[in-house]
């Protein structure tokens, strides 16, 4: 399929916390016919996600953060509840998801299984993001977390019933794509 796309260029627009770049190019379309396209990308690295959830408990672990985005988009509450995550930056996405569930949640997991590793914006980010979830138990909390402040976080742990967790996300307090694509899939395998 890469044959139906030819590269004309690509020129740097701005780099700063990730890369954005103006690319031309033509496309064949599905009747033959060649056409000129220029598009923006995003380019921030990949990432990886995992939600961590207790049989036992029926409870799930979350987070909420300030979101900058959520804020410019004039949203009532930026603070937004979701599933630990963070960039790959050299790591394969395991090691990320075990990483930054450990840094953001306080706890060391050790078994996650792979759910899916999608794009969440493909119209201009290029993003792909590895989701986990994983079994975590009292045993496992190791620290407070709250993320790295040298990073930027400030990270709140929740705890939260998973029963809670999905009536939130019915009325709409929960509006992390990530998060959300986990939740459903605990839902749907019928986990808690």
């Amino acid at each position: 399929m890469r044959e139906k796309v030819r590269m004309i260029s690509s020129e740097l627009v701005a780099s700063n916390w990730g890369e954005v770049k103006k690319h031309t190019f033509e496309l064949q379309r599905r009747d033959g016919s060649w056409q000129r396209q220029v598009r923006e990308t995003y380019d921030r690295g990949h990432g990886a996600a995992v939600l961590l959830y207790n049989l036992d408990r029926r409870t799930v672990i979350l987070t909420r953060q300030f979101r900058f985005p959520a804020f410019f988009n004039g949203d009532e509450n930026p603070w937004l509840v979701e599933a630990p995550a963070g960039k790959l930056d050299g790591d394969d996405p395991l090691t990320c998801a075990k990483k930054e569930a450990e840094e953001e949640t306080g706890y060391r997991v050790h078994d996650l299984t792979l759910v899916a590793a999608p794009y969440m914006s493909p119209g201009s980010v290029t993003e792909r993001l590895w989701l986990y979830v994983g079994q975590y138990d009292a045993g496992a909390r190791i620290s407070e977390g709250g993320g790295l402040a040298e990073e930027g976080e400030d990270i709140e742990t929740l705890e939260l019933p998973f029963a809670e967790v999905m009536a939130m996300l019915g009325r709409g307090e929960i509006a992390d794509g990530k998060t959300i694509i986990l939740l459903q899939h605990l839902a749907l395998q019928g986990v808690l």
